[in-house]
């Protein structure tokens, strides 16, 4: 029995995916909960005054938390897939960015330049 058989035998080695360990989704858990409690934390405490700061902030560590699923939870790597993987994420991610800007960026301008100014409103009978 070589030691290839004797790794796939027990599990180790399935076509190069990585498999993770209790270490590994404990270290995601903690992880993912501390980057959900800074947030709630920070809205709740008002620790930052500005409110779009808070956005900001909020949606950083909402970046972060979502690498640390993609990594830890869904073992996503540049070798796993032969790093296809990695390019749908990637391809996926920009579709997302794009669609996002996009319908904001409609958004804004459509409520720019289609509802009525605070003195339009006091001139209506």
């Amino acid at each position: 029995m070589s030691a290839h058989d004797h790794a796939e035998g027990h599990g180790h080695a399935h076509g190069g995916a990585a498999h993770g360990s209790l270490r590994g989704y404990l270290t995601g858990f903690v992880l993912s909960v501390i980057l959900t409690a800074i947030p709630f934390w920070l809205v709740m405490t008002g620790a930052i005054d500005d409110k779009q700061a808070t956005a900001i902030v909020i949606m950083a560590f909402a970046v972060v938390q979502i690498m640390v699923h993609m990594v830890f939870f869904l073992h996503m790597n540049t070798a796993s897939e032969g790093g296809w993987s990695m390019l749908a994420l990637i391809f996926t991610l920009i579709l997302v960015g794009i669609v996002l800007t996009g319908s904001l960026w409609v958004m804004y301008h459509l409520n720019a330049n289609m509802m009525p100014g605070l003195h339009d409103m006091r001139e209506m009978p």
